[in-house]
């Protein structure tokens, strides 16, 4: 019980790295929470006109979601923990994303690194949310609309792919927060004034 603490408290510490501060700083870009959305994420360092940077950005935060629960993964069989252990590191290190410890608690939304954790929870659950996002996007070319419909769908993606309840939880738990995340584009929604690529607001 112990080691599966500590390993759900590395994984918020993981997940409170903050890639898109970091990044900006590596090249002398403005704080990402200080323009645009606010949301120190990608899509807003892409504002810069920096894609490299914006790449980064995705990049490190997919990563540490995927380390974080591959280490709990592999924790989990190397020393017989609690089979709810990597759920709950994977809940761990998203609340690091959105609450980061080092950053004031002033997070992003969550979804790429929501992606690196599909990923490591299972290749075929995260590439079954890609391709929804994917399609989604491709559609309506609405990454918020993307995310918020990935979101609904990957809890029970889990329960059809990985089966196991504590995971199928710690999606729900992910949806919530990622729709509370995007509570103000979900307004924008509502109204039909959320911009997607290649329209304005």
């Amino acid at each position: 019980m112990l080691m599966s603490l500590l390993l759900v408290a590395a994984a918020y510490l993981i997940g409170s790295v903050a890639f898109a501060v970091l990044v900006s700083r590596l090249y002398g870009l403005p704080d990402p929470r200080s323009f645009g959305s606010g949301n120190p994420g990608a899509t807003n360092v892409l504002r810069t006109g920096r894609k490299t940077a914006a790449a980064l950005t995705l990049l490190g935060d997919a990563a540490k979601g995927a380390v974080a629960v591959a280490l709990a993964l592999w924790a989990t069989q190397l020393y017989g923990l609690p089979a709810w252990t990597p759920a709950a590191a994977a809940l761990a290190v998203f609340a690091g994303h959105v609450w980061p410890v080092f950053f004031g608690f002033r997070g992003g939304k969550g979804v790429a690194t929501a992606l690196g954790i599909l990923l490591a929870l299972n290749p075929w659950l995260g590439l079954a949310c890609l391709a929804t996002w994917l399609t989604v996007f491709a559609l309506g070319r609405i990454s918020s609309l993307a995310a918020l419909v990935t979101a609904a769908l990957a809890p029970l993606y889990a329960w059809w792919i990985v089966r196991d309840a504590a995971v199928v939880a710690a999606l729900v738990g992910l949806a919530v927060l990622i729709y509370w995340r995007h509570k103000d584009n979900i307004r924008k929604l509502l109204r039909g004034e959320e911009a997607g690529f290649g329209r304005k607001t």
